[in-house]
C-alpha cells in the first residue's frame, strides 16, 4: 500500500508560523498560540516567539497541564472562518483551541467526493465541535453529527447559528458512536460517506468505555455495513496513538475488500509558514469510489 501526506496549507485564519524544540507557534485569527509539539524534534527559525498564551504541559503523561495568557484573550472564544464556515475558537484543559485546523484537506477532499451525488447524505463519527459537519452541510449535504459529550454537540450546533447553517438538515446526535453505528446497521441505513475520528479513550453518555485498539476493528466493520457500491467515501482519523498508517490501511482495506474502489493511508502534516517545513499530526487510512 502506498503511503500519502496529506498537507494542510495555511489559510487566513490559521497558520503554523514556527515550530522546533518541542512546541510550535500557531496564529488563531488575530490569537497567537504555543503549544507542546513533540514531534517538532528540530530548530526552529525564531528564537523569539510572541505569542498571547502558552499551554504549558503536567508532569504527566495523559495530556494535562495548564494555560499561561500574556495576552487579552477572550476565554468564552473568539470567531474564525475556514472558506464559508465560521466557528468558534476557543482555549480548552485538552490544550487544543477547539478544532483541528489539519483536518482542513480532509473537508476539502470530502466536498469533492460528494460534488454532483443526488441529496448526498453523511454521517459524521466522534463529530465534537462539528466543523467538518457544518464544511459538508454548507454544500447541501444532508448530516447525522453523534458525539457522546452533550457540551460538545451544544458547541456545534452553537457553531451552526454562527455560520448561519443552523437551517441545514443535520441530526445532532448526543450518543455513544459505536452503538449509534450498530443500531443504523439494523435499521438497513446506508450513507453517500462516513467521517470518523475516534479518540485514543473516552467514555459514552453513560459511561461506555472506548479504547481505540479494542473497539475500531468493529466500529470499522460496521462502517462498511453503512455503505455500498454507490457510496463515496470512508475517511479515518487516528490521533495521539502508538499505531502506524500501514496498520490502519490494512484494516480499511481488508473491510472494503467487496467495494469496488480503493484504499489508501498516510499521514496528515501542517506546512509551517516560516520554512515550508511538514509537521506531522496524525494518520488516516481512506476508502474511497
Amino acid at each position: 500500500m502506498k503511503l500519502d501526506t496529506l498537507i494542510g496549507e495555511p489559510w487566513a485564519d490559521y497558520g503554523l508560523i514556527d515550530s522546533g524544540h518541542g512546541r510550535k507557534l500557531e496564529r488563531y485569527g488575530r490569537f497567537r498560540f504555543i503549544r507542546p509539539e513533540p514531534q517538532a524534534m528540530w530548530a526552529p527559525a525564531s528564537a523569539d516567539w510572541q505569542a498571547d498564551g502558552e499551554f504549558i504541559p503536567g508532569s504527566d503523561e495523559e495530556g494535562g497541564g495548564r494555560w499561561q495568557f500574556t495576552g487579552q484573550v477572550p476565554r468564552d472564544g473568539w470567531p474564525m472562518k475556514w472558506d464559508d464556515v465560521a466557528f468558534t475558537a476557543q482555549t480548552t484543559p485538552f490544550r487544543h483551541l477547539g478544532f483541528f485546523p489539519d483536518m482542513a484537506p480532509v473537508w476539502s477532499w470530502m466536498r469533492e467526493r460528494l460534488d454532483g451525488v443526488a441529496e448526498p447524505e453523511a454521517l459524521n463519527l466522534f463529530g465534537y465541535t462539528g466543523v467538518g459537519t457544518l464544511a459538508l452541510a454548507s454544500q447541501g449535504v444532508r448530516m447525522v453529527h453523534v458525539d457522546a459529550s452533550k457540551k460538545s454537540v451544544e458547541a456545534a450546533r452553537a457553531n451552526a447559528r454562527l455560520a448561519g447553517l443552523d437551517d441545514k438538515p443535520v441530526r445532532w446526535m448526543v450518543d455513544d458512536a459505536t452503538k449509534f453505528a450498530a443500531r443504523e446497521v439494523r435499521r438497513g441505513r446506508r450513507y453517500d460517506g462516513i467521517l470518523l475520528d475516534p479518540p485514543k479513550f473516552g467514555r459514552g453518555p453513560e459511561g461506555e468505555v472506548w479504547r481505540l485498539e479494542e473497539g475500531l476493528p468493529g466500529l470499522i466493520a460496521d462502517c462498511r455495513k453503512l455503505l455500498d457500491e454507490k457510496s463515496r467515501f470512508l475517511f479515518l482519523t487516528v490521533y495521539a496513538v502508538r499505531m502506524s498508517a500501514l496498520a490502519i490501511g490494512e484494516l480499511v482495506s481488508q473491510a472494503f475488500a467487496d467495494l469496488p474502489g480503493r484504499v489508501e493511508a498516510g499521514e496528515l502534516a501542517v506546512c509551517e509558514e516560516a520554512r515550508g517545513l511538514l509537521l506531522p499530526t496524525a494518520i488516516w487510512a481512506r476508502w474511497s469510489r
